[in-house]
């Protein structure tokens, strides 16, 4: 791979940037390099770097074509070789989850079971979408090593720039970074390479806008050494329908709270502009997915509804208003649609009042709309009757850029030969793409180091500053009888409770190491002084969900609730419990429940430090729990718990107890 880099000369060090090739050849000009991408041996004003972003799109997309342009308007799932992603028993059709001794709740991927050791790209795959398809823009959901997906991303790279006008790819992916329970396609890729932090409820609650900040950029740092340059992240919905089966993605129930956390999350993955060290950011569900009518989710056409039954929907804008302020690059309107609001009923991607008059025009929103994945051919909520063709069409009238679940962009050309939609509209859309991999500096290097992906990605640095926020993300809620700190040399006995699907037998006693040693760790109830319960229940992912809503109570999402109240009697108990939703708590044994600590995606010995006192608990809750079931169906779906009537809640969100 050719490889410029800037020059001595003083005035020129600053003005030249790094350029990466692999097959076109340098042009010189006043002393400077610039790429051929075109191949026709003179330099084009979107080649030349030291023009405007506006200059270099306007020439570009003139020697476009329009097989090109709706190429270019399209982002699908790619593929490397040995993945399973679609696969029965991938992460669409079981839970991607597993405890080992070290660390609990952590996923057990899928992808990871024969990790790659050579990147390849499907003849029938992304080649054929490069160079048939004029495909740019790609999701990445397989799980290798750092080192592979580097090359796997360079040489997708070398492909394209093979390509007739050279246009660089552009890779996203969901969030790789966070302890997770549900680890399904779309929501999160589960344990991978890079470093493990809490899940986003647990960012939230170490109520640390600081160290939240420190994890986007030390997270950037990881994605751009890989050739990562696109999240499809953070989720800026809000917790307000505890029955909402995506509650785990989120930053909580509280605007203010979400809204502080996607502004730094925004930041430090982009910094203040995007540049070529930037991961562009894709915040999402916009208008907020959180109000869904009964907690069901609008992949399904049973979940097919948003609604506010509180008035609250202004509420649900707040984190994304500063998200547009912090300058996030692209907005993903949901499935859902509107009801009983004034609004047209239909799919937030077809709305053209949510998007051009409230995201445009209301809230100043000049960056990319990018489609949830299949609102066309899979989600069309209320235009099922619409041809594909019609469906495309009325997306782009209410502003769609990039259509995200197909591969195939026959349709949308004829959209626009049959004269449905103008080629002018395709180039505003095709316009705000360009701006954004010109920006990011991918037409001057989209190349990367893999040696260097290696360190980078999971460095120990990276880790330390990781388990921090493990420790910070524990909340402690219960602590009647005083027993926390555990004392020095008291006798603990260790059990999880979690049913992953997978194991004959959910319950995991805990083995000792050398990391606790002021506690006494035994492997019988009966020797222990206490013992310590860490639930994880679980509602079974997403996508294994049906048409009716969840319920909430421990005993209907995987935990034998009688062995828990008999040991709770038994012997005097740390109860531990992972909120992946806000589970109802009220079939546990309240007497003898006097000691409960909430966890959102964390380890063992995260959770051991704050039981030995060795850190100080200091975490909030960053969601309501409700008090009963009874409770949760007479929510108000788009009204925080904080807010619902007296009565509604167990413990409030802020909720938190420390040591001193």
């Amino acid at each position: 791979m050719g490889m410029i880099g800037p020059y001595s000369i003083g005035f020129l060090l600053a003005q030249q940037p790094t350029l990466g090739y692999r097959s076109v050849k340098i042009i010189l000009k006043d002393g400077l390099t610039f790429k051929d991408l075109n191949k026709n041996e003179k330099l084009d004003p979107y080649e030349d770097w030291r023009l405007s972003p506006e200059a270099r799109v306007q020439d570009l997309i003139s020697q476009m074509t329009i097989e090109e342009k709706v190429g270019f308007m399209l982002i699908s799932t790619t593929r490397m070789a040995g993945d399973n992603a679609f696969q029965q028993g991938g992460p669409r059709t079981q839970i991607t989850s597993g405890f080992n001794e070290e660390d609990l709740v952590q996923p057990n991927n899928m992808f990871t079971r024969k990790p790659l050791t050579v990147p390849m790209m499907s003849a029938a795959g992304t080649t054929k979408g490069v160079k048939e398809f004029h495909l740019r823009h790609f999701i990445l959901r397989a799980n290798p090593p750092a080192k592979t997906i580097a090359e796997w991303a360079n040489l997708l790279q070398d492909l394209c720039e093979s390509t007739r006008l050279g246009i660089p790819a552009i890779v996203a992916s969901n969030p790789r970074n966070h302890i997770t329970i549900d680890a399904a396609i779309g929501l999160s890729v589960g344990t991978t390479a890079f470093s493990k932090w809490p899940g986003e409820l647990g960012l939230a609650a170490m109520h640390d806008l600081k160290l939240t900040r420190e994890f986007a950029e030390i997270a950037r740092q990881e994605w751009t050494a890989v050739g990562l340059r696109k999240g499809y992240m953070y989720m800026a919905d809000l917790a307000t329908e505890p029955r909402w089966q995506r509650i785990e993605g989120t930053f909580g129930e509280d605007a203010d709270w979400s809204a502080a956390m996607i502004g730094e999350i925004v930041k430090g993955f982009q910094g203040a502009h995007l540049s070529p060290s930037s991961v562009a950011m894709t915040t999402k569900h916009f208008p907020g997915g959180g109000p869904q009518e009964k907690g069901l989710d609008s992949h399904f056409d049973w979940g097919k509804y948003a609604h506010y039954p509180g008035g609250m929907f202004e509420y649900h804008l707040k984190p994304f208003k500063a998200a547009i302020e912090a300058g996030t690059s692209a907005i993903m309107p949901y499935y859902s649609s509107p009801k009983g609001k004034g609004f047209e009923e239909v799919g937030f991607s077809y709305n053209k009042a949510i998007i051009q008059d409230l995201l445009r025009k209301k809230l100043g929103f000049k960056g990319i709309v990018n489609s949830d994945t299949g609102p066309i051919e899979m989600m069309p909520w209320g235009v099922e009757q619409l041809t594909l063709a019609q469906r495309y069409q009325k997306a782009l009238e209410a502003g769609v850029d990039l259509f995200s679940g197909t591969a195939d962009p026959t349709i949308l050309k004829d959209v626009v030969k049959q004269g449905l939609v103008s080629e002018t509209r395709i180039n505003e859309s095709v316009a705000r793409l360009l701006t954004e991999k010109f920006a990011l500096g991918l037409f001057e290097n989209p190349y990367v180091d893999p040696e260097k992906a290696q360190t980078t990605v999971g460095s120990t640095a990276f880790q330390e500053k990781a388990e921090l926020a493990l420790r910070k993300s524990i909340v402690l809620l219960k602590n009647d009888s005083k027993i926390l700190p555990l004392a020095p040399k008291t006798k603990v006995y260790f059990e999880t409770h979690y049913d992953n699907g997978r194991v004959a037998n959910p319950i995991t006693v805990y083995k000792p190491t050398s990391h606790h040693p002021s506690l006494e760790f035994v492997t019988t109830k009966e020797e222990a002084d206490v013992v310590v319960l860490w639930l994880v229940p679980s509602a079974g992912g997403l996508f294994a969900s049906a048409d009716k809503p969840i319920e909430l109570g421990l005993s209907k999402n995987k935990i034998d609730i009688s062995r828990v109240n008999e040991t709770l009697k038994s012997k005097p108990t740390v109860l531990a419990i992972n909120f992946s939703s806000p589970w109802v708590l009220d079939e546990l044994n309240s007497e003898a429940a006097k000691t409960i600590i909430a966890t959102f995606g964390t380890t063992t010995d995260a959770l051991l430090d704050i039981i030995s006192g060795k850190f100080n608990p200091t975490g909030k809750l960053p969601f309501t729990i409700p008090a009963s079931q009874q409770a949760v169906e007479q929510n108000k779906s788009d009204v925080p718990g904080m807010l619902e009537p007296k009565g509604y809640s167990l413990f409030k969100f802020g909720d938190g107890l420390s040591y001193h």
